[in-house]
């Protein structure tokens, strides 16, 4: 008969009784490096929606003619030299590589800290991952075309936001993350123990 660890059968106990629990065991006896890691998995899915929807807009798309969606939205295909807002768009193209490099390191750092979060830090790890697959996303673009392809602009009045793309967005809703969690996350973790 085979001996069973008793934390599996702890594990196993605590599972019939509460799922959320059980969870919480389950990723607190996953090796420690795998915990966190696995949100790299809403990167690669941020890589690949980024790089199809601009794959699409660049084969439909003509460049700089706006396509109405609604009065408010167009569908216009830029090619971003600079960084977000076309920052230093127009010097001569050492930007290209300096953003690159900004992005390899950014990714590199925000891992190495997504693999240090413990396994309640779900709002962080989202965050965190949201912004290495956009700044991945755009760092294929830097590195395969020398510029970043964008195709989102909105519009009222006359006055143009800037136009971005998918790995845009997942770089400010991964930054709005990261702003609401370095307010309320560690009060409401804190909460959620004592409860």
């Amino acid at each position: 008969m085979p001996i069973i660890p008793t934390s599996v059968v702890a594990v196993s106990a605590t599972c019939r009784k509460d799922r959320v629990k059980c969870v919480t065991m389950l990723e607190e006896n996953m090796p420690p490096m795998r915990q966190p890691l696995r949100w790299l998995w809403l990167s690669l899915a941020v890589i690949v929606l980024d790089l199809a929807t601009k794959y699409a807009a660049s084969a439909m798309l003509g460049y700089a003619q706006p396509v109405e969606v609604l009065p408010f939205f167009n569908l216009t295909l830029l090619h971003n030299t600079g960084a977000a807002f076309s920052f230093l768009a127009s010097h001569p193209g050492w930007q290209r590589w300096f953003f690159a490099l900004v992005a390899i390191g950014a990714s590199v750092g925000l891992t190495i800290w997504l693999r240090r979060l413990k396994a309640d830090e779900t709002l962080l790890a989202g965050s965190l991952a949201l912004i290495i697959g956009g700044a991945l996303g755009n760092l294929y673009d830097r590195l395969v075309h020398g510029y970043v392809v964008d195709f989102l602009s909105f519009h009222v009045a006359g006055w143009y936001y800037p136009a971005f793309n998918v790995a845009d967005i997942a770089i400010t809703l991964g930054a709005a993350g990261l702003i609401w969690e370095s307010l309320f996350g560690e009060k409401r973790r804190r909460s959620q123990r004592q409860s």
